[in-house]
């Protein structure tokens, strides 16, 4: 799986979660501290590569494992 792949993965199954909780992305973006939703859109259309702070406040905010963000279904 190549870099673009991982990331639209990642987005996909970040989305699902989100949807899953009931959070909108502003929700979440509360939730995990930061200013914005539209980021969280941007991560979960693949379009950026989130840092390990902040998948680490995706997975407390979402209360889920990493495992669950990087499943390839």
């Amino acid at each position: 799986m190549d870099k673009k792949e991982v990331l639209i993965t990642f987005g996909k199954n970040l989305r699902a979660e989100r949807s899953r909780a009931g959070f909108s992305q502003d929700e979440l973006a509360e939730r995990m501290g930061i200013c914005a939703g539209k980021h969280i859109g941007t991560i979960e259309r693949g379009e950026t590569n989130p840092s390990l702070t902040t998948i680490i406040a995706i997975m407390k905010a979402l209360d889920i494992t990493f495992d669950k963000l990087f499943e390839n279904k």
